[in-house]
């Protein structure tokens, strides 16, 4: 693997291996092991985390990571190995609508407190010297002011941060309206991280090879939804009558639920003012989702198209069994005006397509 040199060098280490850090020496056996030839950026980024932690355990100040690129060029493939292999215990691996959550309930529960983002921190946290940080994305104006506190947080705290994202940092909050207001957390990534590209010529959630290590490919798309794809499925007919469904303070609709099993349909989800942390209460609850009746996104508002960006995004995060029953081909319903449809797209490519069956010529 002709790139594994590349690695060497730029650590500043000889070709025989033997003072390889352990982050080197895992994403060479890792890459070794599933057929992977790594692009250079990946090398890059490996060599950047080698760095770090070889800083970090010597007790040396060290930068930070952000790591960015397109969907399905192996960032938190970097990040989840970079988590496994670390040799510490103080360290965390969050998604950003997980911590998000967690940390929005944990500022309101501690709102009395002189300072709620600390206090918050020292429970999220707990001594947590490496915090990584999937899927980092703003397109929220209190989000991003929040985002602006915690980064100055955890660099005070010396915490070392590996972000992945879809975005360059100054891609972030691309609203024209908000954008200038960003701005300082813009500077504080370039000031306090190491920002690299990911990049390859090719989608590695394509390869066959990456299928069985994946999460989500058990899963199906079906279209249209027809009564014969339905019965294989073992899936009602019809969506069938709203339940009403408890989740924290609130009250959902759904279609069914049994053990594990829920049963939406896309309007119940998507249409209606849920949030982010309903799904992520519901995934406490039950793994194998149904979500009935996917239309062409092009055609709803923005806010309902996020939302279901959101709610692909706990579900691929949570290593959820979905059914997604649509009226049209996958492609087809996914095009639409939201900035992140191209990765919401790209985890449903994922999943397991049952289309129509041809029509067989008749016999003359």
């Amino acid at each position: 693997m002709a790139v594994l040199p590349l690695i060497r060098r730029l650590l500043g280490k000889h070709a025989d291996g033997h003072d390889d850090s352990p982050i080197q020496t895992f994403f060479e056996n890792k890459a070794r092991q599933q057929g992977y030839t790594l692009s250079a950026g990946q090398a890059q980024a490996i060599a950047a985390m080698a760095r770090a932690i070889q800083r970090l355990l010597a007790g040396q100040p060290t930068r930070s990571l952000y790591l960015h690129g397109p969907v399905g060029r192996g960032k938190s493939w970097l990040l989840d190995g970079f988590f496994q292999a670390l040799p510490i215990a103080e360290k965390q691996r969050v998604h950003f609508h997980d911590f998000f959550a967690q940390l929005h309930r944990g500022m309101f529960a501690h709102q009395k407190a002189e300072d709620a983002l600390a206090v918050t921190l020292d429970e999220l946290l707990d001594g947590c010297r490496v915090l990584c940080f999937d899927e980092f994305h703003v397109h929220d104006i209190g989000d991003a002011m929040l985002i602006t506190r915690l980064f100055k947080a955890l660099f005070q705290r010396g915490v070392l941060v590996l972000v992945t994202s879809n975005y360059a940092p100054e891609g972030l909050l691309p609203n024209p309206l908000y954008h200038e207001r960003f701005k300082p957390v813009i500077d504080l990534i370039a000031t306090r991280m190491e920002v690299l590209e990911v990049s390859s010529p090719k989608d590695f959630r394509s390869l066959p090879q990456a299928h069985s290590v994946q999460r989500f490919t058990t899963g199906q798309y079906v279209w249209p939804g027809t009564p014969t794809q339905r019965a294989a499925l073992g899936l009602p007919v019809t969506d069938g009558p709203a339940q009403h469904l408890t989740v924290g303070n609130r009250q959902l609709i759904c279609r069914q639920h049994h053990a594990r099993t829920i049963a939406f349909t896309f309007s119940d989800l998507c249409e209606q003012l849920t949030a982010v942390m309903d799904y992520l209460l519901l995934c406490e609850d039950f793994d194998h989702w149904i979500i009935d009746g996917l239309p062409h996104l092009a055609e709803c508002p923005i806010a309902v198209q996020q939302r279901f960006i959101n709610l692909v995004d706990v579900l691929y995060d949570k290593d959820k069994h979905l059914i997604l029953i649509g009226e049209q081909p996958l492609a087809q319903a996914m095009s639409g005006q939201a900035i992140d449809l191209a990765r919401t797209a790209s985890r449903l490519n994922q999943l397991q397509h049952a289309s129509p069956q041809p029509v067989p010529d008749p016999v003359s």
